[in-house]
């Protein structure tokens, strides 16, 4: 009886470990990120990251990155369907010598969809693309600044990218698209470019080309 109540305990005792770890690696719908957080934290609302790239790991597939106050959030690559959103706030990226925001999914049958809100996005007149989109279904870009890179404010290689309430500016070329793209952007300030719009197609309305 002692040996059975033994084996008991410490069957009960693995499972239960076993469990809260996988727990403590499951990922969030939701997560938050802070100017003021801890990359180590679980991006909690409590206790949120510092980062979008400490974010979005433990981020779920479709799942939200939301900025719970202004600061500095890094550089981030995108591979799975994510929204990022730093409305009301200065969510800002500094991207020297690399690209700001980076869309590059993994799986070529099962492309994904990301959208982008309430972003300054900064190459300090060094950073390569502003938003380098490589991979993706649809993007959607909203209420965000990108300034001061030297190849491309953004840059699409494929896939359907739409644009709204957006100032692209003091870049090389504002926005490039390639062949087998689709971009379209309504509302936007594409201004003090080296070049404003290349490639095609491109679609527009409302936009202020200077």
């Amino acid at each position: 009886m002692n040996n059975f109540r033994l084996t008991f305990r410490a069957v009960l005792f693995v499972s239960i470990t076993l469990t809260l770890t996988s727990l403590g690696h499951a990922q969030a719908t939701r997560t938050w990120g802070s100017g003021v957080g801890d990359d180590a934290n679980p991006c909690s609302r409590t206790a949120p990251c510092k980062t979008f790239a400490g974010a979005i790991s433990k981020t779920a597939a479709g799942g939200e990155i939301d900025a719970l106050d202004s600061g500095g959030y890094g550089t981030v690559v995108i591979s799975k369907s994510t929204t990022i959103d730093g409305t009301g706030h200065l969510a800002g990226i500094l991207a020297a010598s690399v690209n700001g925001i980076t869309i590059n999914a993994k799986e070529t049958t099962n492309l994904i969809s990301v959208r982008l809100r309430g972003l300054s996005i900064n190459g300090i007149g060094l950073g390569l693309n502003g938003i380098n989109v490589i991979a993706a279904d649809k993007v959607v870009i909203e209420d965000c600044i990108i300034d001061g890179f030297t190849l491309n404010g953004l840059n699409v290689a494929a896939g359907k990218v739409f644009v709204k309430n957006t100032t692209i500016r003091n870049n090389k070329v504002g926005v490039n698209a390639a062949a087998g793209s689709s971009v379209a952007i309504t509302d936007v300030a594409v201004v003090f470019n080296g070049t404003g719009l290349v490639g095609s197609p491109v679609k527009f309305n409302n936009v202020v080309l200077f």
